[in-house]
């Protein structure tokens, strides 16, 4: 009962691991928000799930963010997961591209915690998606890895700032998202996930309900916080 009627935001909560957890946290009891800049993928969760109250913003944009804060008022919980990710050689990738991924996943999330943590509650929680590739080198994956680690250290200093909220950080590993179809085409996806399942001691490639679920444990586990809790089906172990 510990989410039941309380306030929750997810920012990037439209597609993917967002959708996946605001639905999770949704069944739990709570009245959940979604955020994102994409109009489709809203109109496309709000038809999935209806209990889901939708809102436009893009978090590049700092006073549509503020105002984003402004009309929600007081809530207890927030989830960031909004990026534009990309993924590929570092030499070969456009540098605007790289720009945007740590514009919309780093700044952005900078962005959104600074509007939202002056209305958040005192028992209220944060909480940030990194990536396990933060952890170790992974090829075609640089600019991630860093910006994942940023947000990780981001994370941690931000409990002991704005204690006693609650701040944790999720640390996904390959996931089985709709980001994928925009950054490879359906047979590289194939590939990397059968070869990544293959060498995975859970033997399959992570879904969003997985890392749902480790976003709703970190909100209700109330002497969490500072912490990274890696959910990569064995990544690292690799």
């Amino acid at each position: 009962m510990a989410l039941e009627e309380k306030k929750v935001v997810v920012v990037g909560g439209s597609s993917g691991i967002g959708l996946a957890a605001a639905r999770d946290l949704a069944r739990a009891g709570a009245k959940v928000t979604i955020a994102s800049s994409r109009s489709k993928t809203l109109a496309d969760a709000k038809a999935l799930a209806p209990e889901l109250e939708t809102r436009k913003v893009d978090v590049r944009d700092p006073e549509a963010v503020v105002e984003l804060f402004k009309s929600i008022g007081e809530f207890d919980h927030l989830v960031v997961s909004a990026a534009n990710a990309v993924f590929g050689n570092f030499l070969q990738a456009e540098l605007g591209k790289l720009q945007e991924f740590l514009d919309t996943k780093f700044w952005g999330a900078c962005r959104v915690v600074h509007a939202a943590a002056p209305k958040i509650t005192k028992t209220g929680t944060i909480t940030l998606v990194s990536g396990a590739a933060s952890h170790r080198g992974t090829g075609g994956l640089a600019i991630g890895s860093a910006i994942n680690a940023a947000l990780e250290a981001l994370g941690r200093s931000l409990s002991l700032e704005l204690s006693p909220i609650r701040v944790n950080t999720i640390a996904p590993g390959l996931i089985d998202t709709p980001v994928w179809d925009e950054l490879v085409s359906p047979e590289e996806k194939r590939t990397i996930f059968n070869e990544s399942a293959a060498k995975l001691p859970t033997k399959r490639i992570g879904r969003p309900e997985d890392i749902a679920h480790a976003i709703r444990f970190v909100i209700e586990n109330t002497y969490m916080t500072g912490q990274v809790v890696i959910t990569d089906g064995g990544y690292l172990q690799v």
